[in-house]
């Protein structure tokens, strides 16, 4: 999922320039990218979570990979995979490393657990021979944390791991008629929107109680929740929404989220913890301005006032009052839809970060020569 969310762009483009190796968890009848991409795949079994017994294989067999493969480069995504892989790669002697953070699990964590979890972040930083991080504010919290030295990290672009494609994510009549109709919404209604993973950080319970509070107020609104139900949260949301449940909408898991935002027209994310929020700037290329929390990561994919709100994380009474603002007021909705677009195109199209990796592999091998 990760590969195919965050760096297919990247990875087609490197694989017209080196021979790309793909490693992953998962069973090979799911790497449908094999052929379509033209890079080679080895999947290994990489448990998100901690398993001791589970990672010290995966690292044996990263290091026999890497040691069999001779690659020239690796670069890992996602904590895990970053442990492993840099811990690998450092221990096979592969000259140029790269890892890049997309947000850390232990920023909202306390006492020994966040400590640990810092630790690992430090270690796979100091094997890292080259650092990315997919926003400024992100990479400002990594140097005051401790985790790296500012030398060695950088941002492409603007940030985003890959920015957003616009001939994909953009307004479409059509399709925002269709979904509406699907799920019996009318066309003059204001329907706000959270997709992701339903877990506890992403603050969607936050979400449900303000807009359970404001529902009475805005007959016309309804939420609309789309994705994965990770933590068994559906059921909560379910019973804080009953009183309104007939302005209450869920849908799971898609692979169109385009559609969804289309059919959307305020994009919710009270998340506690982002590397960035890339589905805010999806959003905003489709016309959707944001009501989201105030915190690193976030801070980089909403201009404040101009493209969407802003809020603390976890604080209801303050995600009721930017729904009723956005939802109640259509001026204000349309202006920052016609700002989110101008920003989603100008800052974070696909294109933009697809060269600047593209730059920076070619600084890196450019320095091994």
């Amino acid at each position: 999922m990760s590969l195919n969310v965050f760096m297919r762009p990247h990875i087609e483009m490197l694989a017209t320039q080196y021979d790309v190796t793909l490693v992953a968890n998962g069973a090979t009848d799911e790497f449908l990218m094999e052929k379509e991409w033209g890079v080679h795949v080895i999947p290994i079994a990489i448990a998100r979570d901690i398993q001791p017994f589970q990672d010290l294989r995966a690292l044996l067999t990263l290091m026999r990979t890497f040691k069999s493969s001779q690659f020239d480069a690796v670069h890992s995504i996602t904590p895990k995979a970053g442990l492993l892989g840099m811990l690998a790669a450092v221990m096979t002697g592969v000259p140029i490393r790269i890892h890049t953070f997309t947000g850390q699990v232990w920023a909202t964590k306390h006492g020994w657990i966040r400590a640990g979890l810092k630790t690992l972040d430090k270690l796979i930083a100091r094997c890292a021979t080259s650092l990315l991080t997919d926003s400024p504010s992100q990479k400002d919290f990594l140097i005051n944390e401790g985790i790296v030295r500012r030398e060695k990290i950088k941002v492409l672009g603007k940030g985003s791991v890959a920015g957003v494609d616009v001939l994909r994510f953009k307004p479409n009549a059509m399709v925002r008629k269709r979904i509406r109709t699907e799920l019996n919404i009318s066309d003059s209604a204001v329907v706000c929107l959270y997709l992701g993973r339903l877990n506890h950080d992403k603050g969607v319970q936050d979400l449900a109680q303000a807009f359970a509070k404001i529902s009475t107020q805005v007959h016309n609104a309804h939420l609309l929740v789309v994705g994965p139900d990770e933590a068994n949260m559906a059921v909560a949301i379910e019973k804080t929404l009953f009183a309104c449940r007939t302005q209450y909408h869920r849908v799971g898991f898609t692979n169109q989220p385009e559609a969804y935002m289309a059919a959307a027209d305020v994009f919710c994310l009270p998340s506690y913890r982002e590397g960035f929020g890339s589905v805010l700037i999806e959003a905003a290329a489709v016309g959707v301005p944001a009501l989201a929390s105030k915190i690193y990561g976030i801070t980089d994919a909403v201009d404040d006032g101009k493209t969407g709100i802003l809020h603390e994380p976890k604080n209801v009474v303050q995600i009721a009052q930017g729904l009723l603002t956005l939802i109640q007021n259509e001026d204000l909705r349309h202006s920052m839809a016609t700002h989110a677009i101008e920003r989603a195109h100008q800052m974070f199209d696909t294109k933009v970060l697809v060269d600047a990796m593209r730059a920076h592999y070619g600084e890196l091998f450019e320095w091994q020569k």
